[in-house]
């Protein structure tokens, strides 16, 4: 039988914060962005904060609401980055797998392991230990023989806990749960299963795999799966990499979007984003996804399959702003949009000419866009800015460099 565990930091990012300012733990505090520009959710709590009602993920201004005292600070990616490296080594000291989950989860597969350092709780029980006396971090350590289980353990007991849920008893654990806990159910599809009368993770299981699937497709098929403790999926080796299967940004503008041009400056700087990116990692992408949230919060997501696969911007920004101009007719402004890139292939991989296509305008574009690429990368992101950008003075501040989340490496 596999042992698995699945490790989660808690409270990350303010966790780290207190080690470097002890006198935070006296108070209560949350990692946040930036409420001037607006990037304003809560990233991360402390135990202080969360009694008071924050949540991850509210807007500071709901946070702030809640708990008028609440330090507010601001991100330090480098350092976190940091501490969530060492914890991962302190993991490599008992197996080699080791799959990353965000930046500060992570499964491990111990099977092999136990001949050395004992059962899975004792291994669980000994990184915690660790973990706070060697990082000054505390996590909950979910054991089982799925990685569903355990991270389902993770979460069942925080902070500072091991739980194990095991053949016996995870009926009695696992089953009396929402759906919205087990693993990848979303909103949308917790909605549904409460439409149909699914309420809880046992109703899964007894819902049958033929009637999930009838209902949600191959995602109910796998709730099934997940829910009856029958998920055989491996946890991936330190050294594996899982294939990009989209790229994008999105950000809450310095004001709300009050109409299409408005959008359009947003669009661009997303699209030069992504495009970049795809280029870094030598990809096409044959389709574009855009995310809408409107100053009520409302969501929309769009999205439509391309002619020729691209990885230029100015191709990625114009059928986003198609989408756009199909979905949204400005009623309600918007709060915050999001451009991505669907449909990866390697840019190596042989593509498809066609007669009603100037290949060599195309290639002409890609030219442009490489240049202008090199001409930043030696100057600065603001060596050469699109005109459209420079039309508006506020809105064309999310262009600016700031700091962003490192490229966790993610197994």
């Amino acid at each position: 039988m596999r042992i698995i565990l699945h490790s989660d930091i808690n409270n990350c990012y303010a966790a780290i914060e207190s080690i470097s300012h002890p006198e935070y733990k006296k108070i209560p505090i949350a990692v946040g962005g930036d409420p001037e520009k607006r990037h304003g959710i809560i990233l991360a709590k402390n135990e202080l904060a969360k009694k008071c009602g924050v949540k991850t993920g509210e807007a500071l201004w709901q946070a702030k609401a809640k708990c008028p005292s609440l330090l507010i600070l601001p991100p330090n990616f480098p350092l976190y980055q940091k501490y969530c490296n060492m914890a991962k080594e302190l993991y490599l000291e008992y197996t080699d797998l080791v799959e990353s989950f965000g930046p500060d989860e992570a499964w491990l597969d111990v099977t092999g392991s136990t001949e050395l350092f004992g059962s899975g709780e004792m291994i669980a029980e000994e990184i915690r230990r660790r973990m706070k006396t060697e990082l000054g971090l505390t996590v909950s350590i979910g054991v089982s023989f799925n990685k569903v289980f355990a991270k389902f353990g993770s979460d069942y007991k925080k902070p500072d806990a091991v739980t194990s849920i095991t053949h016996e008893n995870y009926k009695e654990i696992v089953w009396p749960a929402p759906v919205g806990e087990l693993l990848f159910a979303g909103h949308s599809t917790v909605r549904e299963l409460n439409r149909r009368g699914i309420f809880t993770i046992g109703d899964i299981a007894e819902a049958g795999k033929e009637r999930l699937s009838r209902a949600l497709g191959k995602n109910g098929e796998r709730l099934y799966f997940y829910a009856s403790g029958l998920d055989t999926t491996p946890v991936m080796h330190i050294d594996e990499t899982i294939p990009i299967k989209t790229i994008g940004n999105s950000t809450t503008p310095p004001r709300d979007l009050k109409n299409f041009e408005d959008a359009k400056i947003i669009l661009y700087i997303l699209s030069e984003s992504v495009a970049k990116r795809l280029r870094g990692h030598s990809l096409l992408c044959s389709g574009v996804q855009i995310h809408l949230r409107s100053s009520s919060l409302m969501t929309q997501e769009r999205q439509k399959k391309l002619e020729f696969p691209t990885n230029l911007s100015e191709t990625i920004c114009k059928e986003g702003l198609e989408l756009l101009r199909r979905t949204w007719n400005f009623s309600e402004p918007l709060r915050s949009i999001g451009i991505r890139a669907i449909d990866l292939s390697s840019d190596k991989e042989p593509q498809q000419f066609s007669l009603w296509r100037d290949e060599e305008k195309e290639v002409k574009k890609e030219n442009l866009e490489l240049t202008v690429q090199k001409i930043r990368d030696k100057y600065g992101k603001e060596s050469i800015v699109r005109s459209v950008i420079l039309s508006d003075p506020v809105l064309g501040t999310a262009n600016k460099p700031r700091l962003e989340p490192p490229a966790f490496r993610t197994h």
